[in-house]
This record gives C-alpha cells, sequence and structure tokens, in this order.
C-alpha cells in the first residue's frame, strides 16, 4: 500500500495535503495512508495557543481548526504523534489516543494500532532525563514549567512500549518525534553534519537523540522508524543481531492475539535491519514529505480500515493501576508479577473485545472547546477550560477501567479551572 511520511507539521495540513494530491494526479496512484511525526499543532482556537510552548511572535492559529470544525476533511486517513509544539490541552484529552478530527487520528502519548495489516507504534514528545522518571502531574494553568515537562516522554508510557512482543508479529512501522539516540552513527553522518554543522557537539558527546528510544529501536526490532524534529532528511539503516531465543511470553502473548485470522509470514519478516528515515519540516524547497510503497510483515486477510492492537489494549489494562497523575511515579511491577498480568489481560481482552476491534466502533470524533468561529465571548488571551473528552470516557470503558486523565466534569475545579463537558 501507498503510505505518505510527513516530517514535522507546524499547522500547514493545507500544503501537505495539497503535496499528495499533486503526487497522485501525477503518479497516477492513490495514497492509502498518511503518517505524520509531530509538531501537528492541533489548535482548535487562540486558547489552546496558549498551551503551545513557543514564544509568542510564532503563535499561529494554522489550517488545523478548519478540519476540527468540519469545513474541511482530511482526504486521506492521517495519524499522527505528538512533538514538543502542541496545543498540550488537546493532545492531554486524548491520552489514550483518539480522533483529532474526522480522519486525523492522534496516537496518543505513546500507543500501537492496526491498518489493513500494518502494525503500527509511536511515542510523543522529546525526552529529558530530568522528567523521564515523573509522573504527568501537569494541569491547565499550565506555568512556565509544566507548558514544557507536559511533552516530555515518560518512562512509563516507554515501558508500555517496550512490553510489545515482535516474535510472530512484528512492527512494521514505529513513530517518534525525537530521534533514537546514536542513530546518526548508522546513517551519513559527514553529510548530515555538513547540512546542520551546529549538531557536531552532540553527536561528539552521544547526547543526539533519546536513550529511551534508541532502546526500544534495539528490542522491538521495527521494519521501519519514521522520525521529524530535526528538519532536516537523514536515512540510516540498523543491522539486528538474530536472537535465536525467543521470548516464551510474546509466543503464547500472540499466539491467543492472532485467534481467528488468517496470517502467513513474508519474506520481510525474516528481516533484521530497521530503516530509519527523518524528514524536514513542512515548507517550500524542504524535504519533508516521502511517499513509500509498505506492505505488512505478516500477509493478513484483514483489510477492515484502522483497528485497535490486541496486545497494546492488553498492556493498557495491566498497568492503568501504575499510571501516575503525580510527580512522583508509581512503583512498577515485578517481571514475573508483570507477565503474568500480560497473560491474564491478553485472555480478557480476547475474550470480552475480540482480536479485530475496529477504533471508529468505540471512538467517534467529538468536538470539546470550541473551534475558532464558535467563541466563547471570552478574551483569546488565556489559557482554556479543562474539558472532557468523549473518546477518552470510550476508551475507559471498552477496557473497564478508570477514566484517571479525563475524568467527566463536576462542580469542582481543578487546580482553580472550571470543568466543561463536550459543546
Amino acid at each position: 500500500m501507498k503510505v505518505a511520511v510527513q516530517g514535522c507539521c507546524h499547522g500547514k495540513l493545507d500544503e501537505i495535503y495539497e503535496q499528495i494530491k499533486s503526487f497522485e494526479e501525477k503518479k497516477d496512484i492513490k495514497v492509502d495512508l498518511l503518517l505524520i511525526g509531530g509538531d501537528f499543532q492541533a489548535i482548535r482556537n487562540h486558547h489552546d495557543l496558549q498551551c503551545m510552548a513557543v514564544p509568542d511572535k510564532y503563535k499561529a492559529l494554522g489550517g488545523f481548526h478548519r478540519y476540527y470544525e468540519g469545513e474541511k476533511i482530511a482526504p486521506v486517513l492521517t495519524i499522527v504523534i505528538g512533538g514538543n509544539h502542541e496545543a498540550s490541552n488537546y493532545m492531554w484529552e486524548l491520552y489514550y489516543g483518539g480522533w483529532l478530527a474526522p480522519n486525523i487520528y492522534y496516537l496518543g502519548a505513546a500507543g500501537c494500532v492496526r491498518f489493513n495489516g500494518l502494525r503500527i507504534a509511536g511515542s510523543s514528545g522529546i525526552c529529558n532525563k530530568a522528567h523521564y522518571h515523573l509522573g504527568h502531574f501537569e494541569r491547565i494553568p499550565y506555568d512556565r514549567s509544566s507548558i514544557r515537562s507536559i511533552y516530555h516522554t515518560r518512562a512509563y508510557d516507554i515501558l508500555k512500549l517496550s512490553l510489545l512482543s515482535t516474535s510472530s508479529l512484528p512492527i512494521d512501522i514505529f513513530m517518534s518525534h525525537d530521534w533514537p539516540n546514536t542513530i546518526e552513527q548508522h546513517g551519513d553522518i559527514e553529510r548530515l553534519l555538513k547540512q546542520k554543522p551546529w549538531f557536531k557537539k552532540d553527536p561528539d558527546k552521544g547526547e543526539l537523540g533519546s536513550p529511551p528510544l534508541m532502546k526500544l529501536l534495539m528490542s522491538l526490532k521495527p521494519k521501519r522508524w519514521f522520525s521529524a524534529h530535526m528538519h532536516v532528511k537523514f536515512r540510516a539503516v540498523v543491522r539486528h543481531e538474530h536472537d535465536s531465543t525467543d521470548n516464551k511470553q510474546q509466543q503464547e502473548s500472540h499466539t491467543q492475539q492472532k485467534n481467528g485470522s488468517s496470517s502467513e509470514p513474508t519474506k520481510e519478516s525474516e528481516s533484521s535491519e530497521t530503516h530509519f528515515l527523518a524528514l524536514d519540516k513542512c515548507g517550500e524547497h524542504r524535504l519533508s514529505l516521502e511517499i513509500l510503497g509498505i506492505e505488512p510483515a505478516i500477509a493478513s486477510s484483514h483489510h477492515d480500515g484502522l483497528s485497535y492492537d490486541t496486545e497494546w489494549l492488553a498492556i493498557s489494562r495491566a498497568l492503568h493501576p501504575n499510571l501516575s497523575l503525580l510527580s512522583t511515579a508509581t512503583r512498577l511491577p515485578t517481571p514475573a508479577v508483570l507477565s503474568s498480568k500480560l497473560k491474564k489481560e491478553m485472555k480478557w481482552v480476547v475474550e470480552n473485545i475480540g482480536t479485530h476491534k475496529r477504533i471508529s466502533d468505540v471512538q467517534q470524533f467529538c468536538r470539546t472547546a470550541p473551534g475558532e468561529g464558535r467563541s466563547e465571548n471570552a478574551a483569546w488571551n488565556g489559557q482554556p477550560l479543562w474539558y472532557t473528552n468523549p473518546q477518552t470516557e470510550a476508551f475507559c470503558e471498552m477496557l473497564k477501567i478508570e477514566n484517571k486523565v479525563n475524568p467527566p466534569p463536576t462542580e469542582e475545579s481543578v487546580l482553580g479551572t472550571p470543568l466543561r463537558k463536550q459543546i
């Protein structure tokens, strides 16, 4: 299938979709899926701009609000992750993932989904060592510190991704905004430093990119890895050593996950390489968009669009009690306890949800905050209200877990900010 990959978006959705349309007409093809690697800027109105960590002179509404309002519809299914320049309040509403607008799906702080056989995982944000082991403590109204720490990757979310098993069901695509640490050593570093000479001090110190992401790359061994953030096109190939001792838990997990499906390995599943591609930000004469032909590593008879990854749902249930909303992280279970919990939750998911649950059957797009054309008559210079997102409610109800991140509104306030239902 044809997959379009975009680097940073920076609110320029119209331009990206126009590039894709032009390519389709020129090559007489149809793009099946668009992946956007962060700095998406899902800004619904000027209040959301106050939740984006950029200097005021760079705050621009962009074009997303027209898709949010329904004035425009994304012409191709679009999957996005978050970066370090986002309307973080809206992304937090959909911490578990959900529709930012019709046909535009946010993967969440971390997530894994299936699309017509492709297994796609991703991690939002960028790495900051000082905040990596903290909980998700940030709440509206954000101060000068929390407006930045909110998009910093957390160990909790990386742990969830690390639990994805790949022995029987490989990850076809991994998306991240940040680059995996030392990935530059696996490509043409001399050319990279000619294009971005100010990068040199980071590779020299081994500080370019995210160490947790490189650990994920080495353990998950995805076929392809797409990143953005650095505003430069860069390719690399990471060659993995063959691991002859597959994790027994992974095999058992996928025995349950594949029940009811007809899947056969393809030659691609035997690959021991990860092909890395970083792209530039959207803009004229920038190498920001690439269209690739990608087939699933495991041929599947299920081609029903965007669906949940069964194992990811089990991981989300198993680790839900350990999700901390305080600055201190919750103690995580021991490997033995975690292994037992994952087996139990995989069984629960298969029996109660199934193995090919379409996302649109559970989560439907719903506006929460007003769009730019539906102002609440207040001045636009303040941070917005806290909104409960029905999609997060629906996700939690499906898994029978408490909605910690996006609770229903009450008459109380969150740090002095009134709660609101969707509009």
